[in-house]
């Protein structure tokens, strides 16, 4: 039976790979299922540290599978959607790094941006495909885009389901970085890797989630609430190996979380 999210551990980076290659990794129920039962695993996995995530082949992932689209369509769906939302990987505590290497359309977009930071190929092809498919913008689509991209930008790309690349993915504020295809892989790891040696988990965790729940916030509350964690920050033996690890001129050693 085809393993339909591959992984793989070294260095403190966990690869996980949509691998449905030959449908471009387009999103199903058991492949959702997998993919964040393994981010559930990786958060409590302290030999984890950074989850990167890509796709087999030459997509990414393609949206939702015709197939499934098909069946709600004629009334014969009768899958169950994974009880998590979307946008679980947001609440994992440990970074997550979306590696898109090919094609990202739809609710595969969705995920790639639900990811902390997002790689691109700069040849790989985004698009929203909802308004071209006769849908709307799902799963908190139209509350991120507008937050990388701008207001206008996500009207543009929500509204015409246009195609564009990679490179312009980068450019729109979509991906922190954007590079040939053949140098992705080894771009994203290098970064994975620098965050897993050098960079604290609890230290990651708590400015995940301030990033994440301060979109929400005004800016006098994530102040005051900032003030608290970083009093908290200063009683955890990261601080003292931070502190150490630099004055010693040496990598750290932080605990995992």
């Amino acid at each position: 039976m085809l393993d339909l999210v591959l992984s793989s551990v070294e260095g403190g980076v966990l690869t996980l790979t949509f691998n449905r290659p030959d449908r471009l990794n387009a999103w199903t129920d058991e492949m959702g299922r997998r993919y964040f039962d393994q981010l559930a695993d990786a958060e409590k996995d302290p030999e984890v540290r950074v989850i990167v995530v890509t796709g087999a082949g030459r997509g990414f992932c393609a949206g939702a599978d015709f197939r499934t689209l098909t069946a709600i369509q004629d009334g014969s769906y009768s899958g169950e959607p994974d009880r998590r939302p979307t946008t679980f990987p947001t609440t994992i505590r440990k970074p997550v790094i979306a590696a898109v290497n090919g094609a990202c359309a739809g609710l595969g977009m969705v995920h790639a941006l639900v990811c902390d930071l997002v790689f691109t190929a700069d040849e790989a092809k985004w698009t929203t495909a909802f308004a071209r498919r006769g849908l709307v913008a799902e799963y908190g689509l139209s509350w991120i885009l507008p937050r990388l991209a701008g207001q206008a930008a996500a009207m543009d790309l929500l509204l015409s389901g246009r195609t564009f690349t990679g490179a312009e993915a980068r450019e729109l504020g979509l991906a922190v970085r954007s590079v040939p295809g053949e140098r992705l892989m080894e771009e994203t790891m290098a970064y994975a890797r620098e965050l897993a040696t050098h960079s604290s988990p609890a230290s990651m965790a708590v400015i995940k989630r301030q990033v994440w729940g301060d979109w929400q916030q005004s800016l006098e509350s994530s102040e005051s609430a900032a003030v608290r964690l970083m009093a908290e920050s200063f009683t955890r033996p990261d601080f003292v190996e931070g502190v150490a690890s630099f004055v010693e001129r040496r990598a750290p050693a932080f605990p995992p979380l």
